[in-house]
């Protein structure tokens, strides 16, 4: 039996994780108008994130893996020391961009190198995180702890856009030095209050086989978790060029509503994980087709929204998906697996949004160009065929 995960140990990983939610949520919040304002095309500017993401989901499982043999403290340290300074490498390079000292095809390539060199380190802090919950929690409550976990990005993606909304006020890069020092102060916090893993739990842990994407205990609940990511991005991402558009918005207008849209989603997401996720048992593939009907409702409403308000409903019906999927996945999987695999069960579900977020971008940003509702309309049909594959495999 784990020791029991105490109030503290989920006190300071939910703070960890709070961090850089907060810190994606206010990239994701400037991104579109920033990259308009340097002169960046809107596929440019959709790349950016979904190229960073590749790299991102390409190291997340071997930073899990790493957890295993090494702990998880040092792991979650390191990926939010390289989160600090990789948003201060991003930020530095929008200023050149700002100034007049780079632009055109320099600066994009500038950018996306800072981004990926940023996403290599920082997709260390999440599987780790994930692992050291699982290490501490049996399974009849790791649902339970996973959706708590869930709740650290939820409230790091309300805290964020509003945060964006209130600095970007002095300036589109002014949330992005915020971020920096938020999670540098979060790696101050782990390294001082959260214990480290005993090592002779590290040392007893059994060698095991390397595992997969194909695993078959975890296939399906991968599978579907990138197929929700990819429509969920495909969203996000454009998500600033429709309010500009539709609205007439300026860049800091454009910022500060985007924000507070994704600021809804995430209340959403929030309130099913303190409330559903934490009263109601069920099994992982049942929470998780009731959230991708959730998420294929919103996207439909928000591909045909002209007003913030109807908008605002469409994007809650998408915090209400994640909300019930998310940490079903994660749970499922964690409990699929072995106790010696679960920093590597981790580092795969953390790269599944990743992995998202590489084609959900540049194709939703491709249709955008095409015709502004394409773009969710896109996100709706992934959701539904997500939902058709589950369903047809869920036995």
């Amino acid at each position: 039996m784990p020791a029991t995960l105490s109030r503290h140990q989920t006190t300071v990983l939910i703070l960890a994780l709070m961090a850089t939610g907060m810190g994606q949520s206010l990239v994701f919040a400037i991104l579109a108008p920033l990259g308009r304002e340097v002169e960046l095309g809107e596929l440019q500017i959709t790349s950016i994130i979904a190229i960073s993401a590749l790299i991102f989901s390409l190291a997340a499982p071997r930073w899990g893996r790493f957890s295993d043999r090494v702990g998880r403290k040092p792991v979650i340290i390191c990926g939010l020391l390289g989160y600090t300074v990789g948003t201060l490498l991003f930020t530095s390079v929008f200023y050149a961009g700002l100034a007049g000292l780079l632009g055109g095809s320099l600066l994009y390539g500038t950018v996306l190198a800072a981004r990926c060199c940023q996403a290599v380190i920082m997709s260390g802090t999440n599987p780790a995180a994930s692992a050291y919950a699982a290490d501490h929690t049996g399974a009849e409550q790791r649902t339970r702890t996973m959706a708590r976990l869930g709740t650290a990005n939820s409230m790091g993606t309300i805290l964020g856009p509003a945060v964006s909304g209130a600095l970007a006020t002095f300036g589109l890069l002014a949330p992005l030095y915020f971020a920096a020092g938020l999670a540098f102060f979060a790696a101050l916090l782990v390294w001082w209050q959260l214990p480290v893993t005993p090592q002779q739990d590290l040392t007893r842990r059994p060698l095991s086989a390397r595992l997969r994407f194909t695993d078959r205990r975890i296939l399906l609940l991968l599978a579907t978790a990138v197929g929700l990511f990819v429509g969920y991005s495909g969203i996000q991402q454009t998500l600033g060029f429709q309010l500009q558009d539709k609205l007439g918005l300026s860049g800091i207008e454009t910022a500060q509503m985007t924000g507070a849209a994704l600021m809804v989603s995430a209340a959403f997401t929030f309130l099913v994980q303190v409330t559903v996720m934490q009263r109601i048992k069920l099994k992982a593939t049942r929470f998780i087709r009731l959230g991708l009907i959730s998420l294929l409702f919103g996207a439909a409403v928000i591909a045909g929204f002209e007003t913030f308000a109807v908008l605002a409903v469409g994007m809650a019906f998408l915090g209400i998906g994640l909300g019930l999927c998310m940490p079903a996945i994660s749970a499922g999987a964690s409990l699929a697996v072995q106790p010696e695999e679960q920093g590597a069960a981790a580092g795969l579900v953390s790269a599944c949004p990743a992995i998202g977020f590489v084609s959900g971008p540049l194709i939703a940003g491709a249709l955008y160009q095409v015709h502004g509702s394409l773009a969710p309309l896109f996100s709706a049909a992934v959701f539904f065929l997500v939902l058709v594959m589950l369903v047809l495999n869920d036995h």
